[in-house]
């Protein structure tokens, strides 16, 4: 548990998260999917979710955009020692507090260095890709914090007695679990986006730079990706770009949200009970019919089919985020042909 002096060391009885919402104690031992509390605090899964393979592809592509745009790493690393640091954050990131009109002023000074204006598009191409490190990990940790939240927040008021029966609540608790539980869709679709630029981006790679060029994939969205050219079918199987289940309920979720409501009237927690005793938790999630909320008229929130999102969300991330890898992947190709 996290507390003002930090987290505690795993031990007997530390918590581990489970997939059901009840949580066993370590000296119990380990076993399928769970999580544990690392030493920063966040929740990890015991299995493997993507997150480091993930960050692997990322670092390569700084390599490869800066040898794409440059013409190769030797003259790039000649002069980076040389670049002053604001040109990579200005504009950019909170460490270079500047205003533009005083950003424009600069580059005018700065007319003269080697370069410049490659440099000024690399950081802008490498800004796609920090945009997909961050908000992975972001997927991540959010993941984890829906299994604190499920597994170890009191649902309801704590000490009162109750019956056995399947009891549901709806409280500060729960809000915020489906909150978080919201967000994580939301942050998968970011994800979505920010693929489909850095893979239109490196499709198009500038090459006159006598000016700042623009990026050409501003205005580039997820629903553009079948306008990709070099990154042709036989290469986006096993991406994100090809119809999946993941990418299917990721919009399905994320549209709802955004657009069209919640995804319960009134968000609910279930907890079933016996002998006194809490032995599930759960939260359900709408009936789906090929990629579809099941609908009659106005209504589009069945729930017969008690869909128990958190007995699968681990799956489906780690669905999403292997997708991701293949992803960044083909787009890395990109630049191995040149």
């Amino acid at each position: 548990m996290i507390g003002r002096k930090g987290v505690e060391p795993i031990g007997p009885d530390s918590p581990v998260l489970q997939l059901n919402g009840v949580p066993t104690r370590f000296a119990d031992g380990l076993a399928g999917d769970c999580f544990l509390q690392t030493s920063d605090g966040s929740w990890r899964p015991l299995e493997d979710d993507g997150l480091y393979a993930v960050e692997a592809e990322c670092v390569a592509l700084y390599d490869d955009l800066a040898a794409s745009i440059f013409g190769g790493l030797g003259i790039y690393r000649k002069l980076l020692p040389h670049v002053p640091p604001f040109l990579s954050q200005a504009g950019l990131n909170s460490e270079a507090p500047i205003r533009r009109d005083a950003f424009e002023t600069a580059l005018v000074k700065l007319a003269a260095f080697p370069e410049l204006n490659r440099f000024l598009y690399l950081y802008d191409c490498q800004v796609l890709v920090s945009a997909i490190q961050e908000c992975t990990k972001e997927v991540s940790q959010l993941t984890g914090e829906f299994y604190r939240i499920l597994n170890l927040e009191p649902f309801f008021t704590p000490g009162i007695p109750v019956e056995d029966s399947i009891r549901w609540s709806t409280s500060p608790t729960v809000t915020m679990l489906f909150s978080t539980l919201g967000f994580l869709f939301i942050r998968m679709h970011s994800l979505l986006d920010y693929l489909a630029k850095l893979a239109c981006e490196s499709e198009s790679i500038r090459k006159d730079f006598k000016t700042y060029p623009r990026l050409a994939s501003s205005n580039f969205m997820f629903g553009d990706r079948k306008k990709l050219k070099k990154l042709a079918r036989e290469k986006v199987v096993g991406t994100l770009f090809e119809t999946c289940d993941e990418v299917t309920e990721v919009e399905l979720i994320r549209n709802l949200l955004i657009h069209d409501g919640l995804l319960d009237d009134m968000p609910k927690g279930y907890e079933v009970i016996e002998d006194g005793i809490v032995i599930e938790r759960f939260v359900l999630m709408p009936d789906r019919r090929d990629g579809k909320f099941e609908r009659f008229k106005n209504r589009h929130r069945f729930y017969g089919g008690e869909d128990k999102i958190n007995l699968r969300l681990t799956a489906l991330v780690r669905g999403f985020q292997t997708r991701q890898v293949g992803t960044l992947r083909a787009v890395r190709s990109l630049f191995a042909q040149r």
